[in-house]
């Protein structure tokens, strides 16, 4: 599976363009803020339906424009498949397939898998246990079905068990009975979603330290560890429990919506210890390994966006990284870089089809 013609219309810098790509290799080099990484969010979008980035898609919609169109044609098997993204402010985004409009986003997600590496990465270590969670269902969404159904469940009835904790407390009344007709349908959607992420993790873990080890050498010893309320207790048991707690925080203070990964370097917690070396290298084997999660699950290739790798990794590990990508089937791959002279030196042993694009200010050239 790959993207072979990318059409962009008012999204972010581009006013028009439009690319055809290699199967394999497609680079994007020019200086920062000339529009490299908008071209990978736009193929983001086109395949998860949302942007890398975390924009609203009125944001996304070029300067005093009202509207954007993404359109991409995908080349699956020898089928092909046209994609539209399109946006008008205050109406809702659509996407048509082969000029059919689709009543679902959701139905959508997974068809063309994507995984994207990139500079905001660095949230993953440093922040809260949201980044993380965002890691596990961005990759179980495009290859379930019933997770993402589950999860959408679950987050909907999320919202509606702290609007109901927060009218609690704002009116004085507390109503068990009503408390009670959400907390009875949680179970149900939160088991299913955390039995997925049980089966990722014993994925996840030999995976990502296999691709550590590429990237690094193998100097550091690594580790990632799924985290659960689920994992000794019943939804059941922990809603019940914390019951109390979430009528005073007027939110739900537990279940798999809190659940995290525990990364390790060294037995040491990555966050506090590892290098910038070292960090760029955990988060790249954390991502290679989603990816390889993806195509094991989904039996295709996901399309693998690089924005910026190079940066802050010393030359050994840019060899590894290099060797890795050159040795391994990745499908079709996009690097961004700012230095066209890097990214030459890269595919001179790139054995098979490539392209190189010049971005300055929104205009493409090859």
């Amino acid at each position: 599976m790959f993207l072979a013609r990318l059409k962009l219309t008012n999204f972010k810098n581009y006013e028009s363009q439009y690319f055809d790509f290699s199967a394999r290799l497609n680079c994007l080099t020019g200086l920062n803020g000339m529009g490299k990484t908008n071209v990978l969010d736009a193929i983001h979008l086109i395949c998860l339906c949302k942007s890398h980035s975390g924009l609203s898609d009125r944001n996304l919609v070029r300067h005093e424009e009202s509207f954007y169109r993404v359109e991409g044609h995908f080349d699956q098997a020898g089928e092909h498949t046209k994609i539209v993204a399109r946006f008008l402010a205050g109406q809702s985004k659509e996407f048509e397939r082969n000029g059919n409009t689709l009543e679902r986003l959701s139905d959508h997600i997974g068809r063309f898998p994507v995984v994207m590496i990139a500079p905001d990465d660095v949230a993953l270590v440093q922040e809260g246990s949201e980044d993380r969670r965002k890691f596990i269902d961005s990759t179980l969404s495009q290859n379930s079905a019933e997770y993402l159904g589950s999860l959408m469940t679950y987050n909907a009835l999320l919202r509606q068990r702290n609007a109901l904790l927060k009218s609690f407390a704002e009116y004085h009344r507390f109503d068990s009975a009503l408390l009670e007709s959400i907390d009875r349908q949680m179970p149900e959607p939160a088991s299913v979603v955390f039995s997925h992420r049980k089966a990722f993790e014993a994925t996840l873990i030999p995976l990502f330290s296999d691709f550590y080890s590429a990237i690094s050498g193998s100097r550091e010893r690594v580790s990632v560890t799924y985290q659960s309320d689920l994992e000794e207790k019943s939804m059941e048991s922990v809603l019940s429990e914390n019951l109390d707690k979430d009528r005073v925080l007027q939110r739900t203070t537990a279940g798999v919506h809190k659940d995290d990964l525990r990364l390790f370097m060294n037995d040491l917690p990555v966050k506090k210890f590892a290098s910038q070396g070292q960090l760029k290298s955990f988060l790249l084997a954390l991502r290679l390994a989603q990816y390889e999660a993806l195509r094991l699950s989904t039996g295709t290739a996901p399309i693998l966006l690089l924005d910026d790798i190079f940066d802050k990794l010393d030359e050994n590990r840019v060899r590894h990284l290099v060797g890795l990508l050159l040795e391994r089937d990745f499908g079709q791959v996009f690097i961004t870089d700012t230095q066209r002279l890097r990214i030459e030196a890269v595919i001179r042993e790139f054995p098979g089809d490539f392209r190189i694009f010049e971005v300055e200010n929104g205009s493409v050239s090859v």
